[in-house]
């Protein structure tokens, strides 16, 4: 797999396993990846693709490489601080746990956050514009999700939609929580190109509510957002109905009810739908920050939920960048090189990468890539790996 090339370029060579994010071929025979200005240009054998004149050549030294992890479910404010815990850098620190890509569920914990609709538009916007200048530890923040409120009509949306923004706040934080209401807003906000989570169980900040399963249904937002709850998850048979009744991505989070995740994605697979699961940690939130959120989620899915670590790590890739239209997620051509490099962790019982996930184990980063540019040598939050990557 090639693609002309040109530019700065970036070689990760002796790869020993390439995950590529893709359920329907979840690693890949390669060993080999070729990265010009920030994209992947070549994806296969060494002997096979061109590897001359490289800016920058990278020895993964037969560790796997896999691509960045996206969280899809986070609160951001402004910069990389959160008030929720009064603690900055937050953001960097899910890097060190090979998280590339954020999407926001909304930036409601900024204190004084406005409930008018000129202010919640105004906020949406600032917030989109804010990181789309700014990449926390070089993370890519998609930010700038609104909290609907009653009286918002449709030119708001299309206001909204002209200004850049492109996604919506958990519906159901704000004062639309009726179904109806709310699948008004969600097929305008659709209208324009926006893409809708819905918040789903018990109240999780001062303001929100019980949303149930009747309410996520007849609102038909793109994502059941934190199907599992965020803390609270809905009783199983609803989170059934919610898997067997509609077509939406199935978003299972690090902060709700893990029983209830694992109910949820069972339920997924049984229904011969894994393409619709993807993971996020909904943070900052009372539980704290989840720096590992997503690589614990991924070995929490795969030990207790029996399913091949390879899969999992689709979940919380392909499946979400396919779900929200991003350009990276997935080792394609033409793709973002958004990379994580990593290993088994040491002394580990698990004797693969694979296998020790499969164990429970989250494994260790030893460089994060984004746009073909290193962001994080070895990770300060992960276990050591085994085997680090180098700089040739």
């Amino acid at each position: 797999m090639s693609a002309k090339q040109g530019g700065e370029k970036l070689v990760v060579k002796n790869i020993g396993l390439l995950l590529s994010g893709d359920l329907e071929k979840p690693i890949l025979d390669a060993d080999c990846l070729v990265v010009v200005d920030g994209r992947i240009a070549e994806v296969g054998k060494a002997a096979e693709v061109d590897t001359g004149n490289a800016a920058v050549i990278v020895d993964a030294k037969g560790t796997t490489v896999a691509p960045g992890l996206i969280d899809s479910h986070v609160h951001p404010v402004i910069g990389d601080w959160t008030p929720r815990q009064n603690q900055i850098s937050w953001i960097d620190s899910f890097l060190n746990g090979g998280v590339t890509t954020m999407i926001s569920a909304g930036e409601v914990h900024l204190p004084g956050r406005p409930k008018d609709i000129v202010g919640l538009k105004a906020l949406a916007i600032t917030a989109q514009r804010s990181f789309s200048n700014l990449r926390p530890g070089g993370v890519k923040v998609h930010a700038g999700a609104p909290v609907i409120e009653k009286g918002m009509v449709e030119e708001d949306f299309k206001e909204l939609s002209e200004a850049g923004v492109k996604l919506l706040g958990e519906v159901g934080l704000g004062g639309v929580k009726q179904g109806e209401e709310a699948k008004q807003m969600v097929a305008w906000a659709r209208k324009y190109g926006i893409q809708s989570t819905i918040h789903t169980g018990g109240p999780s900040i001062p303001g929100s509510g019980l949303i149930d399963a009747d309410v996520v249904l007849e609102a038909d937002a793109d994502v059941i957002g934190h199907i599992n709850g965020g803390h609270t998850a809905l009783p199983l048979d609803q989170i059934r109905c919610l898997c067997e009744s509609c077509g939406r991505a199935v978003e299972i989070v690090h902060n709700g009810n893990e029983l209830a995740g694992l109910f949820a994605m069972r339920t997924s697979m049984e229904l011969g739908q894994p393409e619709r699961i993807i993971l996020g940690t909904d943070s900052p939130a009372g539980s704290g920050v989840q720096p590992l959120g997503i690589l614990r989620m991924i070995a929490l899915l795969s030990a207790v939920g029996e399913v091949p670590a390879e899969t999992v790590f689709c979940f919380a890739t392909g499946n979400t960048a396919r779900m929200r239209d991003l350009d990276c997620g997935l080792i394609e051509v033409g793709r973002a090189a958004d990379l994580v490099i990593m290993d088994r962790a040491q002394h580990t019982a698990g004797k693969t990468l694979l296998e020790s996930v499969r164990l429970g184990d989250i494994p260790g980063i030893s460089m994060v890539i984004i746009d073909g540019v290193i962001r994080c040598r070895r990770s300060r939050n992960t276990p050591p790996a085994e085997t680090l990557a180098e700089l040739v």
